[in-house]
C-alpha cells in the first residue's frame, strides 16, 4: 500500500523552550541536527524504511532541490510568533490554538483547508499509483509540530481540533497509510517512530 511518511523537523532552541514557531526561521541545535543525521542514515537508503526508489514526491517548507511548497509551512501564529503558551494565556485567558486559531495569523479554518489541500495532492499520487502503477508508491512531507499533529487528524477524518492528542516530537516520523487496500479507509500505521521521546 501506498504511503505518507510525515517528518518533523529536529530540536530547535524554540522548540525546546516552548516557543510558538510559525514563521521565524530557526535552525536546529547541534542536538538536533546530530539526531537528523544519525536518523537519516538509519533510515533512508535502498532497502531501509525510507527507499528512494519508492518516493514519487517530497513535499517541503524549504531547502532546494525537491519540491518547495508553502502550503506545508507551519500554522501561522500571527500575533503569537515566539510567545510561550503562559504569554499566550496572559493576553488570552481560555486561548487554545485548535478551537481560536491565531490572531493575526490562521484561523483553524484556514488551517484546515491547507492540510486538506495537501492530503488531497497526496491521494492522487496515491490513488495513481494504486489504480494505474504510475508513478512510485510513497510520499514523504518534512515539517513542523502542529501542521503534522493538523494533517494526521485529518488524514484519518477527525476533526482539526483532535490534533491535541497528538504529540509529534522532533525528527519523529509517522506513517500514514490506508486499510484494506482501500484509499477510502486511511489509517495511522506508526507515530514517532525513531524520536527520542522524552520523559518530561
Amino acid at each position: 500500500m501506498p504511503r505518507l511518511f510525515l517528518i518533523r523537523h529536529g530540536e530547535t532552541e524554540w522548540s525546546v523552550n516552548g516557543r510558538h514557531t510559525g514563521r521565524t526561521d530557526i535552525p536546529l541545535t547541534p542536538k538536533g541536527e546530530q539526531e537528523t543525521t544519525e536518523k537519516a542514515a538509519q533510515l533512508v537508503g535502498e532497502g531501509k524504511v525510507i527507499d528512494p526508489r519508492n518516493i514519487c514526491t517530497v513535499f517541503l517548507p524549504a531547502l532546494p532541490s525537491h519540491v518547495i511548497t508553502e502550503s506545508v509551512r507551519e500554522w501561522d501564529y500571527g500575533e503569537y510568533e515566539g510567545l510561550l503558551s503562559p504569554e499566550i494565556q496572559a493576553r488570552n485567558p481560555g486561548w487554545t490554538i485548535w478551537k481560536d486559531g491565531c490572531p493575526g495569523g490562521e484561523s483553524t479554518t484556514e488551517m484546515c483547508f491547507r492540510v486538506d489541500t495537501v492530503i488531497e495532492q497526496v491521494r492522487e499520487y496515491h490513488r495513481k499509483w494504486l489504480e494505474k502503477g504510475e508513478g512510485s508508491r510513497d510520499v514523504v512531507i518534512v515539517a513542523h509540530g502542529h501542521f503534522n499533529r493538523v494533517l494526521i487528524a485529518r488524514w484519518i477524518n477527525f476533526p482539526l481540533s483532535l490534533g491535541t492528542h497528538f504529540n509529534v516530537e522532533p525528527s519523529g516520523i509517522a506513517i500514514l497509510s490506508y486499510n484494506h487496500r482501500n484509499i477510502l479507509e486511511p489509517a495511522l500505521n506508526a507515530l514517532n517512530l525513531y524520536a527520542h521521546v522524552g520523559l518530561d
